[in-house]
Protein backbone atom coordinates (compact mmCIF):
# COMPACT_ATOMS: atom_id res chain seq x y z
CA UNK A 1 0.00 0.00 0.00
CA UNK A 2 3.12 2.26 1.06
CA UNK A 3 4.57 1.95 -3.17
CA UNK A 4 1.17 2.45 -4.14
CA UNK A 5 0.28 5.64 -1.89
CA UNK A 6 3.67 6.88 -3.82
CA UNK A 7 2.47 6.31 -7.08
CA UNK A 8 -0.57 7.81 -6.87
CA UNK A 9 0.53 11.46 -7.51
CA UNK A 10 2.78 10.23 -10.47
CA UNK A 11 -0.32 8.49 -11.93
CA UNK A 12 -2.96 11.61 -11.72
CA UNK A 13 -0.35 13.37 -13.19
CA UNK A 14 0.33 11.37 -15.87
CA UNK A 15 -3.98 11.12 -16.28
CA UNK A 16 -3.93 15.14 -16.41
CA UNK A 17 -0.85 15.29 -19.16
CA UNK A 18 -3.30 13.02 -21.52
CA UNK A 19 -0.58 11.46 -22.42
CA UNK A 20 -2.75 8.54 -22.66
CA UNK A 21 -5.82 8.51 -24.08
CA UNK A 22 -6.21 4.57 -24.34
CA UNK A 23 -7.37 2.81 -21.58
CA UNK A 24 -5.32 -0.60 -21.94
CA UNK A 25 -2.02 1.76 -22.69
CA UNK A 26 -2.85 3.54 -19.09
CA UNK A 27 -3.21 -0.13 -17.23
CA UNK A 28 0.12 -1.42 -18.88
CA UNK A 29 1.50 1.74 -17.82
CA UNK A 30 -0.10 1.02 -14.21
CA UNK A 31 1.05 -2.41 -14.05
CA UNK A 32 4.53 -1.36 -15.73
CA UNK A 33 5.38 1.24 -12.64
CA UNK A 34 4.57 -1.35 -9.80
CA UNK A 35 6.50 -3.59 -11.24
CA UNK A 36 9.18 -1.03 -11.21
CA UNK A 37 8.74 0.02 -7.94
CA UNK A 38 9.61 -3.06 -6.88
CA UNK A 39 12.52 -3.95 -8.88
CA UNK A 40 13.82 -0.45 -7.52
CA UNK A 41 12.74 -1.27 -3.97
CA UNK A 42 14.82 -5.10 -4.54
CA UNK A 43 17.80 -3.17 -5.82
CA UNK A 44 18.24 -0.76 -2.58
CA UNK A 45 18.19 -3.81 -0.73
CA UNK A 46 21.25 -5.13 -2.33
CA UNK A 47 24.44 -4.36 -0.49
CA UNK A 48 25.68 -1.37 -2.12
CA UNK A 49 29.40 0.00 -2.38
CA UNK A 50 30.20 2.09 0.38
CA UNK A 51 30.48 5.87 -1.51
CA UNK A 52 30.48 9.49 0.09
CA UNK A 53 27.68 10.59 -2.15
CA UNK A 54 26.12 13.97 -1.54
CA UNK A 55 23.34 15.15 0.29
CA UNK A 56 20.01 14.14 -1.10
CA UNK A 57 16.69 15.62 -0.62
CA UNK A 58 14.07 12.06 0.03
CA UNK A 59 12.80 10.93 -3.30
CA UNK A 60 10.04 8.43 -4.34
CA UNK A 61 10.12 5.04 -6.06
CA UNK A 62 10.25 5.69 -10.19
CA UNK A 63 10.49 9.64 -10.25
CA UNK A 64 13.10 9.94 -7.81
CA UNK A 65 13.02 14.24 -7.38
CA UNK A 66 11.24 14.92 -10.04
CA UNK A 67 7.94 16.20 -8.35
CA UNK A 68 10.12 18.44 -6.44
CA UNK A 69 11.18 20.36 -9.84
CA UNK A 70 8.29 23.24 -10.80
CA UNK A 71 8.59 24.41 -14.38
CA UNK A 72 11.30 26.70 -13.11
CA UNK A 73 14.21 24.39 -12.87
CA UNK A 74 16.72 26.65 -11.85
CA UNK A 75 14.78 27.97 -9.21
CA UNK A 76 13.91 24.65 -7.75
CA UNK A 77 17.54 23.48 -7.62
CA UNK A 78 18.78 26.63 -6.12
CA UNK A 79 15.90 26.37 -3.03
CA UNK A 80 16.81 22.55 -2.67
CA UNK A 81 20.22 23.74 -2.65
CA UNK A 82 19.64 26.28 0.08
CA UNK A 83 18.88 23.30 2.29
CA UNK A 84 20.62 20.28 1.29
CA UNK A 85 23.58 22.06 0.35
CA UNK A 86 26.14 23.88 -2.67
CA UNK A 87 26.98 20.37 -4.26
CA UNK A 88 23.47 17.71 -4.33
CA UNK A 89 22.48 14.69 -5.79
CA UNK A 90 19.11 14.37 -7.06
CA UNK A 91 17.50 11.42 -8.96
CA UNK A 92 15.17 12.38 -11.97
CA UNK A 93 13.82 9.24 -12.78
CA UNK A 94 16.14 6.80 -13.09
CA UNK A 95 18.65 9.23 -14.27
CA UNK A 96 21.21 10.53 -11.16
CA UNK A 97 22.05 14.64 -11.41
CA UNK A 98 24.78 16.04 -9.71
CA UNK A 99 23.54 19.98 -8.95
CA UNK A 100 26.48 22.69 -8.35
CA UNK A 101 25.46 26.34 -6.74
CA UNK A 102 28.64 27.56 -5.25
CA UNK A 103 31.58 29.33 -7.67
CA UNK A 104 33.69 27.52 -5.28
CA UNK A 105 32.53 23.93 -6.71
CA UNK A 106 32.66 25.24 -10.00
CA UNK A 107 36.18 26.56 -9.34
CA UNK A 108 37.15 23.45 -8.11
CA UNK A 109 35.83 21.30 -11.14
CA UNK A 110 37.37 23.99 -13.68
CA UNK A 111 41.05 24.73 -12.08
CA UNK A 112 41.35 20.66 -10.98
CA UNK A 113 38.94 18.10 -12.33
CA UNK A 114 37.65 19.86 -16.09
CA UNK A 115 38.68 17.15 -18.26
CA UNK A 116 36.91 14.48 -16.05
CA UNK A 117 33.41 17.15 -16.26
CA UNK A 118 34.62 17.75 -20.26
CA UNK A 119 31.48 15.38 -21.29
CA UNK A 120 28.11 16.51 -22.38
CA UNK A 121 24.90 14.23 -21.61
CA UNK A 122 23.07 13.13 -24.24
CA UNK A 123 19.48 13.06 -24.72
CA UNK A 124 17.13 11.52 -27.58
CA UNK A 125 16.47 14.52 -29.25
CA UNK A 126 20.04 16.03 -29.64
CA UNK A 127 21.43 12.71 -30.82
CA UNK A 128 18.58 13.05 -33.88
CA UNK A 129 18.80 16.51 -34.43
CA UNK A 130 23.01 16.91 -33.90
CA UNK A 131 23.47 13.63 -36.62
CA UNK A 132 23.90 11.75 -33.61
CA UNK A 133 26.00 14.58 -31.85
CA UNK A 134 28.72 15.41 -34.45
CA UNK A 135 27.83 19.16 -33.47
CA UNK A 136 30.76 20.71 -31.42
CA UNK A 137 27.90 21.13 -28.08
CA UNK A 138 27.21 17.78 -27.20
CA UNK A 139 29.23 15.48 -29.31
CA UNK A 140 31.67 13.04 -26.20
CA UNK A 141 35.30 14.94 -25.00
CA UNK A 142 37.52 13.37 -28.00
CA UNK A 143 39.89 14.28 -30.42
CA UNK A 144 36.68 14.89 -32.71
CA UNK A 145 35.39 17.75 -30.32
CA UNK A 146 38.99 19.12 -30.43
CA UNK A 147 39.13 19.41 -33.92
CA UNK A 148 35.49 20.27 -34.15
CA UNK A 149 35.88 23.31 -31.75
CA UNK A 150 39.19 24.54 -33.25
CA UNK A 151 37.11 24.80 -36.58
CA UNK A 152 34.83 26.86 -34.98
CA UNK A 153 36.91 29.18 -32.44
CA UNK A 154 39.25 29.24 -35.52
CA UNK A 155 37.28 29.58 -38.25
CA UNK A 156 33.81 30.22 -37.66
CA UNK A 157 33.22 32.68 -34.72
CA UNK A 158 37.20 34.30 -34.59
CA UNK A 159 37.06 37.98 -33.94
CA UNK A 160 38.42 38.51 -37.38
CA UNK A 161 35.24 36.42 -38.67
CA UNK A 162 32.61 38.44 -36.53
CA UNK A 163 33.95 41.71 -37.67
CA UNK A 164 33.49 40.41 -41.11
CA UNK A 165 29.74 39.92 -40.28
CA UNK A 166 29.48 43.66 -39.04
CA UNK A 167 27.68 44.87 -42.23
CA UNK A 168 24.82 42.21 -41.76
CA UNK A 169 24.90 43.86 -37.91
CA UNK A 170 24.24 47.02 -38.81
CA UNK A 171 21.90 46.88 -41.72
CA UNK A 172 19.52 44.30 -39.52
CA UNK A 173 19.82 47.14 -36.53
CA UNK A 174 19.14 49.34 -39.11
CA UNK A 175 15.93 47.99 -40.08
CA UNK A 176 15.15 47.53 -36.62
CA UNK A 177 15.24 51.40 -35.95
CA UNK A 178 12.87 52.06 -39.03
CA UNK A 179 10.45 49.75 -37.39
CA UNK A 180 10.56 51.76 -34.03
CA UNK A 181 10.62 55.26 -36.23
CA UNK A 182 7.24 53.89 -37.78
CA UNK A 183 5.45 52.86 -34.71
CA UNK A 184 6.60 55.58 -32.65
CA UNK A 185 5.13 57.86 -34.92
CA UNK A 186 1.99 56.71 -34.75
CA UNK A 187 1.97 56.64 -31.33
CA UNK A 188 2.02 52.13 -30.76
CA UNK A 189 3.27 50.18 -28.40
CA UNK A 190 5.67 47.36 -29.55
CA UNK A 191 6.42 43.88 -28.47
CA UNK A 192 10.36 44.43 -28.20
CA UNK A 193 10.62 40.78 -27.16
CA UNK A 194 9.38 39.83 -30.63
CA UNK A 195 11.92 42.29 -32.27
CA UNK A 196 14.93 41.63 -30.71
CA UNK A 197 13.95 38.07 -31.22
CA UNK A 198 13.46 38.59 -34.89
CA UNK A 199 16.64 40.97 -35.73
CA UNK A 200 18.97 38.53 -33.48
CA UNK A 201 18.03 35.19 -35.61
CA UNK A 202 17.91 37.15 -38.80
CA UNK A 203 21.62 37.97 -38.48
CA UNK A 204 22.44 34.32 -37.34
CA UNK A 205 20.48 33.34 -40.08
CA UNK A 206 22.27 35.54 -42.54
CA UNK A 207 25.96 34.63 -41.16
CA UNK A 208 25.03 31.09 -41.72
CA UNK A 209 23.12 30.81 -45.03
CA UNK A 210 22.95 34.19 -46.54
CA UNK A 211 19.00 34.29 -46.17
CA UNK A 212 16.66 35.71 -43.12
CA UNK A 213 14.35 33.45 -40.87
CA UNK A 214 12.30 35.93 -40.60
CA UNK A 215 10.44 37.96 -43.36
CA UNK A 216 7.23 40.36 -42.62
CA UNK A 217 6.01 39.24 -39.86
CA UNK A 218 6.20 35.73 -40.83
CA UNK A 219 8.65 32.85 -40.09
CA UNK A 220 10.78 31.32 -43.35
CA UNK A 221 10.78 27.54 -43.92
CA UNK A 222 13.99 27.34 -41.68
CA UNK A 223 12.93 29.80 -39.08
CA UNK A 224 9.88 27.44 -38.74
CA UNK A 225 11.90 23.88 -38.58
CA UNK A 226 14.01 25.99 -35.97
CA UNK A 227 11.16 27.03 -33.80
CA UNK A 228 10.21 23.16 -33.69
CA UNK A 229 13.40 21.98 -33.24
CA UNK A 230 13.94 24.44 -30.24
CA UNK A 231 10.48 22.78 -28.82
CA UNK A 232 11.58 19.46 -29.29
CA UNK A 233 14.86 20.12 -27.23
CA UNK A 234 13.05 20.79 -24.25
CA UNK A 235 9.87 18.79 -24.26
CA UNK A 236 9.68 15.83 -22.06
CA UNK A 237 10.83 11.96 -23.39
CA UNK A 238 10.24 9.08 -21.13
CA UNK A 239 13.75 7.30 -22.63
CA UNK A 240 15.78 10.32 -21.37
CA UNK A 241 14.71 9.77 -17.66
CA UNK A 242 13.60 6.36 -17.84
CA UNK A 243 15.22 4.08 -19.93
CA UNK A 244 12.99 0.97 -19.15
CA UNK A 245 10.48 3.45 -20.79
CA UNK A 246 12.01 4.28 -23.69
CA UNK A 247 9.18 2.46 -25.96
CA UNK A 248 6.73 4.99 -24.37
CA UNK A 249 7.49 8.18 -27.02
CA UNK A 250 7.09 5.94 -29.31
CA UNK A 251 3.14 5.22 -28.18
CA UNK A 252 2.67 8.77 -27.06
CA UNK A 253 3.63 9.86 -30.74
CA UNK A 254 7.18 11.79 -29.32
CA UNK A 255 9.22 9.60 -31.29
CA UNK A 256 7.48 10.14 -34.66
CA UNK A 257 7.28 13.62 -34.21
CA UNK A 258 10.88 13.84 -33.80
CA UNK A 259 11.49 12.04 -36.95
CA UNK A 260 9.43 14.14 -38.72
CA UNK A 261 10.85 16.87 -37.78
CA UNK A 262 14.61 15.89 -38.48
CA UNK A 263 13.43 14.61 -41.99
CA UNK A 264 12.31 18.37 -43.24
CA UNK A 265 15.19 19.94 -41.59
CA UNK A 266 17.55 17.20 -43.21
CA UNK A 267 16.21 17.82 -46.90
CA UNK A 268 16.56 21.51 -46.10
CA UNK A 269 19.76 21.89 -45.01
CA UNK A 270 20.84 18.93 -47.46
CA UNK A 271 19.63 21.38 -50.48
CA UNK A 272 21.21 24.57 -48.52
CA UNK A 273 24.42 22.80 -49.20
CA UNK A 274 23.91 21.57 -52.58
CA UNK A 275 22.98 25.26 -53.50
CA UNK A 276 26.36 26.82 -52.30
CA UNK A 277 28.17 24.01 -54.01
CA UNK A 278 26.51 24.83 -57.61
CA UNK A 279 26.82 28.85 -56.70
CA UNK A 280 31.09 28.23 -55.29
CA UNK A 281 31.57 26.01 -57.84
CA UNK A 282 30.05 28.41 -60.61
CA UNK A 283 32.19 31.40 -60.16
CA UNK A 284 35.37 33.11 -58.76
CA UNK A 285 36.16 32.43 -55.20
CA UNK A 286 34.53 35.00 -53.36
CA UNK A 287 35.79 37.69 -50.99
CA UNK A 288 36.29 36.47 -47.42
CA UNK A 289 34.54 39.35 -46.34
CA UNK A 290 31.15 38.09 -47.78
CA UNK A 291 31.65 34.40 -46.82
CA UNK A 292 28.60 32.55 -44.78
CA UNK A 293 29.22 29.95 -42.50
CA UNK A 294 27.89 27.45 -44.74
CA UNK A 295 30.77 28.47 -47.91
CA UNK A 296 33.73 28.43 -45.18
CA UNK A 297 32.79 24.77 -43.99
CA UNK A 298 32.83 23.82 -47.74
CA UNK A 299 36.07 25.14 -48.06
CA UNK A 300 37.36 23.39 -45.09
CA UNK A 301 35.69 20.54 -46.47
CA UNK A 302 37.32 20.62 -49.87
CA UNK A 303 40.98 21.68 -48.38
CA UNK A 304 40.58 18.54 -45.71
CA UNK A 305 42.91 20.82 -43.52
CA UNK A 306 41.58 19.69 -40.39
CA UNK A 307 41.57 15.86 -38.76
CA UNK A 308 38.31 15.16 -38.77
CA UNK A 309 35.87 13.70 -41.36
CA UNK A 310 33.83 16.52 -42.46
CA UNK A 311 31.23 14.92 -44.43
CA UNK A 312 27.53 16.59 -45.46
CA UNK A 313 25.93 15.43 -42.04
CA UNK A 314 28.70 16.99 -39.70
CA UNK A 315 28.24 20.07 -41.36
CA UNK A 316 24.65 20.13 -40.95
CA UNK A 317 24.99 19.20 -37.18
CA UNK A 318 27.46 22.42 -37.14
CA UNK A 319 25.01 24.66 -38.95
CA UNK A 320 22.32 23.58 -36.35
CA UNK A 321 24.06 23.99 -33.46
CA UNK A 322 25.61 27.25 -34.63
CA UNK A 323 21.68 28.73 -35.01
CA UNK A 324 19.73 26.70 -31.93
CA UNK A 325 23.06 28.23 -29.51
CA UNK A 326 22.86 31.63 -30.60
CA UNK A 327 19.94 33.10 -31.83
CA UNK A 328 17.51 32.91 -28.78
CA UNK A 329 19.92 33.41 -26.32
CA UNK A 330 21.49 36.49 -27.27
CA UNK A 331 17.70 38.07 -28.06
CA UNK A 332 16.63 36.60 -24.24
CA UNK A 333 20.00 38.85 -23.13
CA UNK A 334 18.70 42.33 -24.86
CA UNK A 335 15.02 41.43 -23.82
CA UNK A 336 16.27 41.40 -20.12
CA UNK A 337 18.89 44.45 -20.44
CA UNK A 338 16.26 46.63 -21.97
CA UNK A 339 13.29 45.35 -19.16
CA UNK A 340 15.96 46.41 -16.01
CA UNK A 341 16.59 49.56 -18.10
CA UNK A 342 12.73 50.62 -18.63
CA UNK A 343 11.90 49.94 -14.58
CA UNK A 344 15.19 51.26 -13.85
CA UNK A 345 14.95 55.16 -15.12
CA UNK A 346 18.09 56.41 -13.32
CA UNK A 347 20.17 53.69 -15.09
CA UNK A 348 18.69 54.18 -17.77
CA UNK A 349 19.48 57.93 -18.18
CA UNK A 350 22.57 57.49 -17.17
CA UNK A 351 23.30 54.73 -19.86
CA UNK A 352 22.05 57.17 -22.19
CA UNK A 353 23.93 59.64 -21.72
CA UNK A 354 27.06 57.62 -22.36
CA UNK A 355 26.12 56.69 -25.52
CA UNK A 356 24.85 60.06 -26.95
CA UNK A 357 27.75 61.55 -25.51
CA UNK A 358 29.95 59.39 -27.29
CA UNK A 359 28.25 58.73 -30.52
CA UNK A 360 27.91 62.58 -30.40
CA UNK A 361 25.73 64.00 -34.00
CA UNK A 362 27.17 60.98 -35.92
CA UNK A 363 24.11 59.49 -37.84
CA UNK A 364 25.74 55.98 -37.19
CA UNK A 365 27.41 54.03 -34.47
CA UNK A 366 30.67 51.99 -35.62
CA UNK A 367 32.95 49.81 -33.57
CA UNK A 368 34.96 52.64 -32.03
CA UNK A 369 32.35 54.36 -30.74
CA UNK A 370 31.14 50.55 -28.28
CA UNK A 371 34.43 50.09 -27.19
CA UNK A 372 33.90 53.89 -25.27
CA UNK A 373 30.91 52.80 -23.52
CA UNK A 374 32.13 51.68 -20.63
CA UNK A 375 28.41 52.10 -18.37
CA UNK A 376 26.91 50.47 -21.46
CA UNK A 377 29.26 46.83 -20.81
CA UNK A 378 28.61 47.60 -16.77
CA UNK A 379 24.73 47.42 -17.78
CA UNK A 380 25.24 44.74 -20.12
CA UNK A 381 27.58 42.66 -17.40
CA UNK A 382 24.95 42.90 -15.00
CA UNK A 383 22.14 41.76 -17.21
CA UNK A 384 24.31 38.47 -17.76
CA UNK A 385 24.98 37.72 -14.23
CA UNK A 386 21.11 38.14 -13.12
CA UNK A 387 19.28 36.80 -16.16
CA UNK A 388 21.99 34.15 -17.89
CA UNK A 389 20.42 33.33 -20.93
CA UNK A 390 21.13 29.43 -20.02
CA UNK A 391 20.84 29.48 -16.44
CA UNK A 392 21.85 25.68 -16.21
CA UNK A 393 24.62 24.03 -18.13
CA UNK A 394 25.13 19.94 -18.47
CA UNK A 395 28.22 17.88 -18.24
CA UNK A 396 28.80 14.29 -17.77
CA UNK A 397 31.72 12.95 -15.50
CA UNK A 398 33.48 10.59 -17.42
CA UNK A 399 35.34 8.76 -14.58
CA UNK A 400 34.79 8.61 -10.85
CA UNK A 401 35.96 12.07 -8.74
CA UNK A 402 36.32 13.31 -5.72
CA UNK A 403 34.67 16.74 -5.32
CA UNK A 404 34.18 18.68 -2.62
CA UNK A 405 34.68 15.83 -0.41
CA UNK A 406 32.36 13.73 -1.59
CA UNK A 407 32.77 10.71 -4.42
CA UNK A 408 31.08 11.36 -7.82
CA UNK A 409 30.84 8.35 -9.89
CA UNK A 410 31.57 8.08 -13.51
CA UNK A 411 28.91 8.79 -15.84
CA UNK A 412 26.68 11.35 -13.22
CA UNK A 413 24.81 13.97 -15.24
CA UNK A 414 26.09 17.42 -13.84
CA UNK A 415 23.85 20.90 -13.75
CA UNK A 416 25.80 23.65 -13.18
CA UNK A 417 22.93 26.16 -12.01
CA UNK A 418 24.83 29.70 -13.47
CA UNK A 419 21.31 31.23 -12.01
CA UNK A 420 22.35 30.29 -8.49
CA UNK A 421 25.45 30.38 -8.97
CA UNK A 422 25.48 34.13 -9.82
CA UNK A 423 23.32 35.22 -7.08
CA UNK A 424 25.09 33.66 -4.49
CA UNK A 425 25.42 36.40 -1.57
CA UNK A 426 29.11 34.91 -0.45
CA UNK A 427 29.99 36.74 -3.80
CA UNK A 428 27.35 39.41 -4.60
CA UNK A 429 26.66 42.37 -2.41
CA UNK A 430 22.46 42.82 -2.99
CA UNK A 431 22.63 40.00 -4.92
CA UNK A 432 18.94 39.91 -6.59
CA UNK A 433 19.47 43.87 -7.49
CA UNK A 434 20.31 45.28 -11.10
CA UNK A 435 23.35 47.43 -10.12
CA UNK A 436 25.73 47.95 -12.89
CA UNK A 437 27.54 50.11 -11.25
CA UNK A 438 28.94 46.85 -9.14
CA UNK A 439 31.17 46.27 -12.65
CA UNK A 440 33.02 49.71 -12.53
CA UNK A 441 36.25 49.50 -11.42
CA UNK A 442 35.65 46.02 -10.92
CA UNK A 443 37.86 43.34 -13.01
CA UNK A 444 35.51 40.14 -12.74
CA UNK A 445 35.23 38.95 -16.43
CA UNK A 446 32.57 36.47 -17.89
CA UNK A 447 35.57 34.98 -19.69
CA UNK A 448 35.35 31.91 -17.95
CA UNK A 449 38.35 32.91 -15.06
CA UNK A 450 36.19 34.31 -12.48
CA UNK A 451 33.88 31.43 -11.54
CA UNK A 452 31.05 33.87 -9.51
CA UNK A 453 30.44 34.85 -13.13
CA UNK A 454 29.64 32.04 -15.92
CA UNK A 455 27.08 32.92 -18.39
CA UNK A 456 29.11 31.35 -21.33
CA UNK A 457 30.14 28.45 -19.03
CA UNK A 458 33.83 27.64 -18.84
CA UNK A 459 36.94 25.20 -19.10
CA UNK A 460 36.76 23.43 -22.22
CA UNK A 461 32.93 23.25 -22.52
CA UNK A 462 32.60 27.35 -22.41
CA UNK A 463 30.74 28.73 -24.94
CA UNK A 464 32.79 29.12 -28.18
CA UNK A 465 30.27 31.84 -29.16
CA UNK A 466 30.82 34.65 -26.89
CA UNK A 467 32.59 36.89 -29.25
CA UNK A 468 29.99 36.89 -31.75
CA UNK A 469 27.22 37.35 -29.02
CA UNK A 470 28.87 40.34 -27.18
CA UNK A 471 29.45 42.17 -30.47
CA UNK A 472 25.48 42.05 -31.71
CA UNK A 473 24.32 42.21 -28.11
CA UNK A 474 26.24 45.69 -27.63
CA UNK A 475 25.84 46.99 -30.82
CA UNK A 476 21.85 46.47 -30.67
CA UNK A 477 21.98 47.98 -27.48
CA UNK A 478 24.16 50.90 -27.96
CA UNK A 479 21.50 51.97 -31.24
CA UNK A 480 17.99 51.31 -28.92
CA UNK A 481 19.73 53.56 -26.18
CA UNK A 482 20.85 56.27 -28.96
CA UNK A 483 17.93 56.94 -31.21
CA UNK A 484 15.25 56.58 -28.59
CA UNK A 485 13.81 56.75 -24.74
CA UNK A 486 11.47 54.69 -23.62
CA UNK A 487 8.73 54.22 -21.26
CA UNK A 488 6.12 51.57 -20.61
CA UNK A 489 2.03 52.00 -21.52
CA UNK A 490 -0.16 53.08 -19.13
CA UNK A 491 -3.17 51.82 -17.72
CA UNK A 492 -6.53 53.68 -18.24
CA UNK A 493 -5.86 55.87 -15.20
CA UNK A 494 -3.11 57.28 -16.53
CA UNK A 495 -0.27 55.26 -14.51
CA UNK A 496 2.69 53.43 -16.22
CA UNK A 497 1.68 49.43 -16.47
CA UNK A 498 3.41 46.95 -13.38
CA UNK A 499 6.23 45.23 -15.53
CA UNK A 500 5.55 41.73 -15.26
CA UNK A 501 9.25 40.30 -14.17
CA UNK A 502 8.67 36.12 -14.39
CA UNK A 503 10.06 34.17 -16.30
CA UNK A 504 9.56 31.36 -18.38
CA UNK A 505 12.12 28.21 -18.99
CA UNK A 506 12.97 26.88 -22.12
CA UNK A 507 16.40 26.24 -24.07
CA UNK A 508 16.99 30.15 -23.01
CA UNK A 509 15.09 31.98 -19.63
CA UNK A 510 12.77 33.90 -21.52
CA UNK A 511 10.46 36.96 -19.59
CA UNK A 512 6.86 34.92 -19.13
CA UNK A 513 5.27 37.82 -20.83
CA UNK A 514 6.81 40.05 -23.69
CA UNK A 515 8.31 42.90 -23.34
CA UNK A 516 5.71 45.85 -24.82
CA UNK A 517 7.13 49.63 -24.40
CA UNK A 518 6.92 52.91 -25.71
CA UNK A 519 9.72 54.14 -28.02
CA UNK A 520 9.91 58.19 -28.36
CA UNK A 521 12.36 59.08 -31.01
CA UNK A 522 14.55 61.55 -29.59
CA UNK A 523 14.72 64.99 -32.12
Amino acid sequence: MEVLSFLLPVWEELQRSKLFTNYFISLLFLLLLLFLSLRFTFFLARPQTKLKLPPSPPKLPIIGNLHQLSNLPHRSFQELSQKYGPLMLLNLGYTPILVVSSADIAKEIGKIHDIVFANRPKSMAADIFFYGCLDFAFVPYSEYWRQAKKLCVVELLSMKRVQSFGFIREEETAGLVRKLRNASSSGFTVNLSQMLSEISSNVISRCILRQKCQEHETRTAFGELTKRVMFHLTSFKFGDYFPYLRWMDVVTGMASSLNSTFRELDLFLEKIIEDHKAALSGKDEQSSDHKDIVDILLEVQKDGVYDIELANDNIKAILMILFVGGSDTDSVTMEWAMAELVRNESIMKKAQEEVRRVVGKKSSIDVNDINQMDYLKCVIKETLRLHPAGALNLRETSESVKLGGYDIPPKTKVILNSWAIQRDPNFWDRPEEFVPERFQNNQVSFKGQDFQLVPFGFGRRQCPGMTFAMSLVEYVMANLLYWFDWKLPCENNGMPKNLDMNESAGLSTHMKNPLVVVPIPIT
